[in-house]
């Protein structure tokens, strides 16, 4: 299959490399120098995206994922189709989605989940919206930049899962971090904390299979001075797109809002920007009640 990869960052390079290691042909682009092997790289993205059969986009934000489709969907050939991998608003998505549709092509809005690491092993989550033949067509790349693909409705519908993934990831992690922080308090050892929890009604993701303590529970960016593998800024983002779709259908997300403002904090005033999102357990180690 001929395969057009804009945005090769990373998360893209290693999806675009991938495609490439299984026998794809890959034509690639990004705004800066990059390399990625197996991997041909264009001019510009519209070069990347002509006559390709799927056109992959790894965008930073819904601004310049409308910016890039304004630029690629006129260059893409009829019947092909255009999978979106970023994670951004849903009305950018839903907009790009009716453009590319206009155009004769097959949009498909498909965010990820597993970070770095998963789009390095190929074993990333795809959440997906568009038509059952859009999704039927970009299916077996799914199937090997990730290990699961999951078809959550129409347009949209990939980004408005992620979004609520995430929010609740970011919402668990800070009660992850919070009850640490208060089990060292109470003088609560943090491995015998981790036993019960992680076997118990506490029982989380954030706590079994990414755990915030360094040398407690599986390894994780907390065991490598909190180096990301999702950094806080990125939850940031993600949470703040919760809080726009939010606004947006008029629900109540209090928990949502509450993450979204620590994790500004955190970000933006604190020692936060370069750190995992996990890094909130050292930030709540030094701090008290008041």
């Amino acid at each position: 299959m001929k395969i057009g990869f804009i945005g090769l960052g990373n998360m893209g390079g290693p999806m675009a490399a991938n495609l490439a290691a299984a026998g794809h042909d890959v034509t690639g682009f990004d705004m800066a120098e990059v390399k990625v092997e197996g991997v041909t790289m264009a001019p510009s993205g519209a070069e990347a995206a002509k006559d390709a059969d799927v056109v992959i986009t790894m965008l930073p934000n819904g601004q310049i994922l409308r910016s890039v489709a304004d630029e690629i969907i006129p260059a893409m050939k009829a019947g092909a189709a255009f999978v979106d991998c970023s994670t951004v608003d849903v009305d950018s998505a839903r907009a790009v989605a009716e453009q590319a549709a206009v155009a004769g092509l097959l949009p498909v809005d498909a965010p990820v989940s597993g970070g770095i690491g998963g789009a390095a092993g190929g074993t990333l989550t795809f959440m997906a919206g568009g038509s059952a033949e859009a999704f039927e067509k970009a299916k077996p790349l799914f199937d090997i930049m990730g290990q699961k693909a999951v078809h959550c409705g129409d347009a949209g519908a990939g980004q408005a899962a992620k979004i609520c993934n995430n929010m609740i990831l970011g919402v668990t992690m800070i009660a992850t971090c919070e009850a640490f922080a208060l089990a060292d308090k109470l003088g609560l050892d943090r491995q015998k904390m981790f036993d019960v929890v992680s076997t118990s009604s506490g029982y989380s993701w954030t706590m079994n299979a990414y755990c915030p303590a360094p040398g407690v529970g599986p390894q994780s960016p907390a065991d490598n001075d909190y180096k990301p593998g999702f950094a806080a800024e990125l939850m940031l983002k993600d949470l703040r797109l919760s809080q726009q779709a939010a606004d947006s259908a008029d629900a109540d997300t209090p928990m949502g809002q509450l993450a979204q403002a620590l994790y500004a904090q955190f970000v933006e005033n604190e020692d936060g920007m370069g750190m995992d999102f996990s890094a909130m357990l050292p930030r709540f180690e030094k701090r008290s009640r008041d």
